[in-house]
């Protein structure tokens, strides 16, 4: 097997599986991939010399390990300096430590809630998560393992690279979802222009956007699923073992969203205004909150859709058989026919008068 065909995701599965789900390191790939780094850089006209910004390919490992707190997670370490890191972590499994801690029954298909003992204290718990203890743990995994930035003292500034935010909606059935999630799908694809995406997204459409927008319905074997897209900003619906409407905004650049905020001149000037959201993981309160806003307004969207399900099944009820003496007749050919002679003897009747 090529290393390209090698998914690290099914590889860990299948290791938490044997090994548990206890806390500790459980995996460390390797990879060589492209890198940010610096090159030795001397400039003639002024005589200095520095060390400028360069790009390359140096080897990476990916540490794989369970947090007490926050569940599966991994950190990408170059070999390199600068030592750029990136770390992965899943609200959910976060979610999930938090509830083991609470002895609260759950149970989780993939990354999703099927059952929750206390639904409540559940999104109690998610909206209180807290961004100093997520940064305290960022620079503990960085020391555990990254020890050559014990040389820099300025450390790490950590910031957002990509985000999503889902909203969940569970049903017990999967008959209850299947029809409507099929016509909710099939129907948004046309339904949702350009000025509804920007609507979701909180912005208005103006002539001076010239990037993309549109949508994406894909078909995989795990499903069907619908994108909304507007630049690096995107909202999906799909649907998890047809018993989970899920509802997700997903972003790979948080500028994209403004909020009023203080805005630091160079002049030393601070004032209130709308401005871009800040990359720091401390705009994580503040991006929850405007991710959640869009996933409502999609939701407020969808919920005018007509739901079809009720009129399918009395559909399908008049179009089985029936028995009339000797023989079998279908139900809605029967009824057609009703409908032609209640139509026939309503034009004899206004004839008559």
């Amino acid at each position: 097997m090529r290393k390209a065909d090698i998914r690290k995701e099914a590889l860990i599965r299948q290791i938490v599986e044997k090994r548990g789900d206890h806390e500790g390191l459980v995996h460390i790939f390797s990879a060589m991939e492209a890198c940010t780094s610096y090159k030795p850089w001397h400039d003639k006209t002024t005589g200095r010399t520095f060390l400028k910004p360069d790009s390359g390919k140096c080897l990476h490992y990916y540490f794989y390990f369970i947090d007490k707190d926050l569940g599966l997670c991994y950190l990408r370490v170059p070999t390199w300096a600068p030592f750029r890191l990136q770390f992965y972590f899943n609200g959910h499994n976060a979610l999930a430590a938090a509830l083991r801690k609470r002895k609260i029954d759950f149970g989780m298909l993939d990354n999703a809630f099927a059952m929750i003992g206390n639904w409540q204290l559940a999104q109690t718990l998610a909206d209180q998560f807290n961004i100093e203890r997520l940064h305290r743990a960022l620079d503990r995994f960085a020391r555990t393992f990254c020890p050559a930035i014990t040389k820099f003292a300025g450390g790490y500034h950590w910031s957002l690279m990509q985000a999503e935010y889902a909203t969940d909606i569970v049903f017990k059935r999967q008959q209850d979802l299947t029809p409507i999630y099929d016509a909710l799908v099939r129907t948004a694809v046309h339904a949702v222009k350009a000025e509804h995406v920007f609507t979701f997204l909180g912005r208005k459409l103006t002539g001076q956007y010239k990037g993309e927008c549109g949508n994406d319905l894909d078909t995989r074997v795990q499903g069907t699923r619908i994108k909304h897209y507007m630049g690096k900003v995107a909202i999906k619906m799909y649907d998890k073992h047809s018993l989970i409407l899920r509802i997700e905004t997903t972003v790979n650049d948080p500028t994209f969203f403004k909020h009023h905020r203080k805005v630091e001149h160079r002049d030393g000037r601070v004032e209130l205004k709308m401005a871009p959201l800040k990359k720091s993981i401390y705009s994580l309160p503040t991006l929850v909150e405007l991710a959640w806003a869009a996933n409502r307004r999609y939701l407020e969207f969808i919920s005018t859709i007509d739901d079809p399900s009720s009129a399918l099944k009395d559909l399908e009820k008049i179009c089985r058989p029936a028995c009339d003496g000797e023989r079998s007749i279908r139900l809605i050919s029967a009824a057609l026919k009703i409908g032609t002679c209640a139509k026939r003897l309503k034009k004899k009747d206004i004839k008559g008068r």
